[in-house]
């Protein structure tokens, strides 16, 4: 990922990384200055720069090798501090860019885009360009304290926005997510503080020369990896995330779920990739993934059995984070070390496609709730018609996570998929295959219950801003043609790829996908009344009544697990198990 030599060699366009942080952050600065009057104008203003700066670095960096560096007060590490940018930060800079535009596009479009209060929307602007700031700080971060600090500042800027409103239920989300968070970086940086100790040096380039397979550094490996699992809520370290992203404000929750989640995955990759590409092995690896896997079913089970729609799309948040973590076991080679292949590539092209649809699917479902006044799936009968734009965009963007061509999703699976028979992983694929089956599931429910003609007319409590509309419907767009667009100069993707996406075989996976979903849905979620009282639907339920029966029974039996997981002290027991089972893995495999 980060080419050794080069990396420690300040390059033409270096100043252009510095630009990425410089400008977010002094919109913060300056809207403090201006004062709550003239914020929304200078987030407006600072959104087109930070555009141009995110597509300057992706047309810079193949002229430089596919690498640049920026050295802070021109000091090479290790006394100096280094940015740098490769492909994988390029492509995240863009996407923060882009969904951050899209969601103050949606927000500027209300004139109160979370609350009534004057205070709380100079709240969310600001507070929006402190995380793209952040953000992109941890996608240039050259070094593992740096990611630490920025990774703070994340967390200390996506907090307040759980509870803009300031309601008692946002606040203890808030509260909760604040103190896990806090837990896990604590464990970051007692692993970075470990680090430290043993080879005197954070820089990633550094650092990745020195370390050696010994007990200090599978702990310390243990502990940033568990840490950063919990700010990245991938089961069972999931207390925070759903209450916290359902609460929020629409246009919060867009970037919660969206972008939040992503800068400590980012983390994660840098750690496993470029610092111990070595060292975790296959069985630290298969754990990663089997608790994506978890994350998967347990997530799009919880999904189907919400009555609401935003704690619907927050536990589909959970089930797709889980995707991201099955790419660690494919990307090992025969000799045990992570490579800069096709899995990573597909990972990080999930990682995009989720933070563009998923954004896009709270800000649709945020416009439902202002149209309708409220965002239970049983109530929404007629707002397809009522609201097509709105359930138009929530469709599209489900369809690009179940995995429609050209959406990104398709081209991730394809490349996971390929990964799992190259490396005799096949179990693997059986969890891609399930995971869109269950995205396909809980987008089949919503959409039956949005298209059933309603008992009486819809009588809309607000009329949706068209432009909000608009600029989430651009997102779900977006993520619906990410196969189209050119990734090889930024990603080892094959050229022969593409091809795939289009045939005959890909067809029937999608058909296999969309039929499996619709027998989950039917299975494990509720229905509109007007169709459960069909005779079609009752011969059907005379055929699997036994079946769905003891499909909502074990569905019942995962919301309970699911409600003693979030308890506090099982929560901190799941950390703690996390963490040794990591460190064992590593002890037993070097």
């Amino acid at each position: 990922m980060l080419a050794p030599a080069a990396s420690l060699v300040a390059t033409a366009d270096g100043r252009l990384l510095v630009l990425s942080i410089v400008v977010p952050a002094a919109g913060v600065l300056l809207a403090f200055v201006l004062s709550e009057r003239y914020v929304r104008h200078v987030a407006l203003a600072v959104m087109p720069a930070g555009i141009a700066i995110a597509v300057a670095i992706l047309l810079a960096l193949p002229r430089g090798d596919g690498l640049i560096v920026y050295l802070l007060g021109a000091w090479p590490p290790p006394l100096g501090v280094a940015l740098r940018a490769d492909g994988l930060s390029a492509l995240m800079l863009a996407t923060t860019a882009i969904v951050i535009c899209a969601v103050g596009a949606y927000a500027a479009a209300d004139s109160h885009p979370v609350a009534a209060s004057r205070r709380v929307p100079f709240a969310f602007w600001v507070l929006l360009m402190a995380i793209w700031a952040a953000l992109n700080t941890i996608f240039v971060g050259g070094d593992l304290f740096t990611l630490y600090v920025a990774l703070e500042l994340l967390t200390f800027a996506a907090v307040p926005l759980v509870c803009l409103e300031g309601r008692a239920e946002t606040l203890r989300a808030a509260l909760r997510y604040l103190l896990f968070a806090l837990a896990g970086s604590v464990l970051y940086l007692m692993g970075t503080a470990l680090l430290y100790g043993l080879y005197g040096t954070l820089d990633i380039l550094l650092l990745s020369h020195r370390l050696s397979a010994e007990p200090g550094a599978f702990i310390a490996a243990a502990l940033m990896i568990s840490g950063l699992l919990a700010k990245t809520a991938l089961f069972p370290l999931h207390l925070w995330l759903p209450p916290a992203h359902a609460g929020a404000p629409a246009a919060a929750s867009a970037i919660l779920s969206g972008l939040v989640v992503k800068g400590s995955f980012f983390i994660l990759l840098r750690l496993w990739f470029d610092v111990l590409p070595a060292l975790p092995g296959f069985a630290a690896a298969q754990i990663l993934a089997t608790l994506g896997a978890g994350a998967i079913v347990v997530g799009s089970i919880l999904a189907l059995r919400q009555e609401r729609l935003k704690l619907l799309v927050a536990y589909s948040t959970l089930a797709q984070i889980g995707y991201l973590f099955l790419l660690f076991p494919l990307a090992l080679d025969a000799s045990g070390r992570l490579e800069t292949g096709p899995a990573l590539a597909g990972g990080l092209i999930q990682a995009i496609c989720h933070a563009t649809a998923k954004a896009a699917m709270f800000m649709a479902v945020g416009s439902i709730y202002a149209g309708l006044g409220h965002d239970r799936i049983t109530g929404i009968c007629g707002a397809a018609r009522a609201l097509p734009l709105s359930v138009m965009t929530f469709a599209l963007a489900g369809f690009a996570l179940m995995g429609l061509q050209p959406g990104g999703a398709s081209l991730a699976k394809e490349l996971l998929l390929q990964e799992t028979a190259r490396t005799g992983q096949w179990w693997w694929a059986g969890v891609l295959q399930l995971g869109g089956m269950f995205t396909a599931a809980y987008v089949l429910v919503v959409l039956a219950h949005a298209l059933s003609p309603p008992d009486q007319p819809v009588a809309l409590a607000a009329r949706p801003r068209r432009r909000s509309d608009l600029a989430a419907l651009a997102l779900a767009l977006c993520s619906l043609l990410l196969g189209l667009v050119p990734w090889q100069p930024y990603l080892p993707i094959p050229y022969a790829l593409e091809s795939k996406l289009f045939g005959v075989e890909a067809l029937v996976k999608l058909l296999a996908t969309v039929l499996g979903g619709a027998a989950l849905a039917v299975l494990l979620g509720p229905w509109p009344y007007q169709l459960a009282g069909t005779m079609a639907w009752k011969d059907l339920t005379r055929v699997l009544g036994p079946v769905r029966r003891a499909c909502l029974r074990l569905g019942s039996l995962v919301e309970r697990g699911d409600r003693v997981l979030r308890q506090w002290p099982v929560a901190g027991i799941c950390m703690l198990a996390v963490t040794v089972l990591l460190a064992a893995s590593m002890f037993g495999t070097n």
